[in-house]
């Protein structure tokens, strides 16, 4: 059963090799002053700082960089951009490279002309936007968190220990995103199947939840897999043009909110995750990787008939002669061998946390939960699992 819906998205997708070529004619539509957001060194060891910059200046733009957004992009950086903005009057945001530094720029936008603390109006309080909002623009470079075209921010409150996640209006979403997945052949393998696991993830998350049977599920079942198809081809040959662009597609669709629709969504995993990460700083995707599978092999009986789907539809698992619990099981046995066989990180240990952060992980999650929302007590033992 389809529950009624309104979708929109306003961001415009230039996709392939000779996207970039795009970005001059969304330039046109903004002013003077471009604040440029990226990374560390990766957008100028490849050379596209310098064909970014090249477009800028032929564009008659004055440019103002932030450059060194993390992984994890913390609020201090955020307030950074903020200042440059309002010194700057900026018109425009273009975030270069993957979802952190897409979601820092979004986290920009909508704190640069805040009253009052922006972290707790709009990350703690989800308190409507009413102030300006400056525009953002994207070129891609890593995938994996759909923030390209969505309205969502993760950020980092390092002094409070809070890694959470806001997601806004349509007036934040990128004004245009630019998808080259030739960007992407550099991204090491581990931080390429981080951001595979996080595909697979943003889908399990709205696929695993109350409403069920619906053409959103078929839809997320394609995408899941195109996603372990794919990534086995990239593996394999990193510079595979045909599964890179499947990949990156399929990251965008992943979190576009096509595949949310009218679906009651879970979350859960992403929640324990951002309080993991605050902790830890580590890679987001490999954290999902790790706390997956103890938190669904806890939580699949009161999805059953669900978890039976994804075992037979996405994993190819076989039911004859068994019992739903036998083939849920069965194909949560599946996706764990796919995260061993990618190389993704499968214990919290790996990943820096220690047994005396668990509870505290545990108690600072923001809990939320699709077929069975679970107490901290419950986030605790499941911790235990994944540690």
């Amino acid at each position: 059963m389809l529950f009624d819906f309104t979708y929109y998205n306003p961001t415009r997708i230039h996709f392939g090799k000779d996207s970039l070529s795009q970005l001059k004619g969304e330039l046109e539509q903004f002013g003077e002053s471009i604040l440029l957001v990226y990374g560390k060194n990766s957008i100028k060891k490849m050379g596209l700082y310098d064909k970014v910059i090249a477009i800028l200046e032929e564009s008659g733009k004055k440019v103002v960089e932030l450059a060194g957004v993390m992984s994890n992009p913390t609020y201090e950086k955020v307030l950074e951009g903020s200042k440059l903005v309002r010194d700057n009057k900026v018109s425009l945001i273009l975030a270069v490279g993957g979802g952190s530094v897409i979601d820092c720029a979004k986290a920009i936008s909508v704190s640069a002309y805040c009253e009052g603390d922006a972290f707790t109006r709009y990350w703690l309080n989800f308190e409507p936007v009413n102030n300006e909002i400056v525009p953002v623009g994207s070129v891609l470079t890593m995938v994996g968190t759909g923030s390209e075209m969505n309205g969502g921010s993760v950020i980092t409150n390092e002094e409070m220990k809070i890694k959470t996640g806001r997601v806004y209006s349509p007036d934040v979403y990128p004004k245009f995103s630019i998808l080259n997945p030739e960007y992407t052949y550099s991204v090491p393998q581990y931080q390429m199947v981080s951001g595979v696991f996080d595909i697979m993830s943003h889908l399990m998350e709205q696929y695993f939840s109350g409403t069920d049977n619906n053409t959103t599920d078929y839809v997320i079942e394609g995408v899941l897999r195109s996603v372990i198809d794919n990534t086995r081809v990239a593996i394999k040959n990193p510079k595979d043009y045909e599964a890179r662009s499947n990949i990156m597609w399929s990251a965008t669709l992943a979190l576009n909110t096509v595949t949310g629709l009218s679906k009651e969504q879970d979350w859960e995993v992403h929640m324990i995750e951002h309080q993991l990460g605050a902790y830890t700083d580590c890679a987001h995707g490999m954290g999902l990787a790790a706390i997956s599978i103890p938190y669904y092999r806890y939580i699949y009986s009161y999805g059953l008939d669900k978890f039976v789907r994804f075992a037979t539809e996405v994993w190819h698992v076989s039911a004859e002669g068994k019992t739903k619990d036998e083939i849920a099981l069965e194909g949560l046995n599946c996706l764990e061998s796919f995260i061993r066989e990618c190389g993704m990180v499968t214990s919290l240990k790996e990943l820096g946390a220690t047994a005396d952060m668990l509870p505290l992980i545990a108690n600072s999650t923001v809990l939320g939960g699709g077929y069975k929302k679970l107490t901290a007590e419950e986030v605790l033992e499941i911790l235990k699992r994944c540690y």
